[in-house]
């Protein structure tokens, strides 16, 4: 039984050699040209000009995690995209109302405002 799995221990031995080796190369043959210049700090092509601890506002926050959940969500519409001519006419109600909801969240958090960026 166990002899069924050597092609994917095989596989992981090699794949570990080939990373290792590749950063190793990496690290012997590349240029190291240090200077000032790529030691500063940089922050979106300005000059550092505040603390880096500084807070974000929570907005910050919550649009990204709006954009997270509805990313995932849009992501369960591509396995039934697949499947769709052999789910039939429950897949496809199914599916109508899981976009449904989507579309109601999408519009309660639109009618919250907590897309409004000031």
């Amino acid at each position: 039984m166990l002899a069924e799995y050597f092609p994917v221990l095989l596989f992981l031995v090699v794949a570990t050699i080939i990373g290792v080796a590749l950063i190793a190369i990496g690290n012997v043959l590349g240029p190291r040209r240090p200077d000032r210049e790529k030691a500063s700090a940089y922050e979106c092509g300005f000059e550092a000009f505040e603390d880096s601890r500084l807070r974000f506002d929570v907005r910050y926050y919550l649009i990204a995690i709006l954009f997270i959940i509805f990313d995932l969500e849009i992501a369960f519409v591509f396995p039934w995209a697949t499947v769709f001519s052999s789910l039939g006419l429950v897949g496809f109600v199914e599916m109508g109302l899981f976009l449904g909801l989507l579309v109601l969240g999408f519009a309660y958090v639109w009618k919250k405002g907590a897309l409004e960026w000031e």
